[in-house]
């Protein structure tokens, strides 16, 4: 099975575009003021205009308040909703658009509550724990704390790059990663080095473990 891959984190359009042409399968827009790689709705919709089809946009909100969702969702063409906050799932099925919800992965997590609770979520985005912080730090978990069996496609997140997203594949077997600082120049600008040097690693993680 392919890897899906998802870079998230764009705040401006040559960037997102350059992503686009690399063949990934969705980008990621950040709707949370405290983010380095928060985008207004301007931005936003810059960038989506000019998206090549095929591309999934997702919207990331971290407890947001439901008519600043609503309002983003009015504007920007989004096709998944992100959320990397404490939502319950009532507050994440509200929208009636599909979403994701990201797990922060802490020693003693039951997933068979996560399983049940986010039931009609379309996978869970496992990341680093880290006390005062939403993702996009560059840190890696213990991927040994991720069961095998699994109810819901699995999201692999935190601190991937290239030198370390073939060995993540081979060992977790997600659905899809997502990346953010791992392709980045510096918070909020994407480095297309990177971004290409990751593409093919995630290609080759899939061709060594067909």
């Amino acid at each position: 099975m392919r890897t899906r891959l998802k870079i998230c984190g764009f705040t401006n359009v040559e960037e997102a575009v350059y992503a686009a042409n690399l063949g990934v399968d969705a980008i990621g827009l950040v709707f949370y003021a405290s983010s380095p790689r928060h985008v207004s709705i301007e931005t936003a919709l810059e960038i989506t205009n000019v998206l090549p089809p095929f591309v999934s946009v997702v919207g990331l909100f971290v407890n947001a308040q439901e008519h600043y969702i609503r309002d983003v969702m009015c504007q920007v063409p989004l096709d998944y909703l992100q959320f990397h906050g404490d939502e319950l799932a009532a507050d994440c099925r509200i929208y009636n658009k599909p979403y994701f919800k990201a797990v922060s992965m802490k020693k003693g997590l039951d997933f068979d509550v996560l399983y049940e609770e986010y039931h009609d979520a379309v996978a869970l985005l496992l990341d680093a724990y880290l006390p005062n912080a939403r993702g996009g730090m560059g840190s890696v978990f213990d991927w040994e704390l991720i069961p095998k069996e699994r109810s819901l496609p699995v999201i692999l997140a935190g601190g991937l790059n290239s030198k370390n997203i073939k060995r993540a594949i081979k060992t977790v077997m997600p659905y899809a990663v997502d990346v953010s600082s791992g392709v980045e120049l510096e918070q909020g600008h994407k480095d297309i080095v990177k971004m290409t040097a990751f593409t093919q690693q995630v290609q080759e993680g899939d061709r060594e473990t067909l």
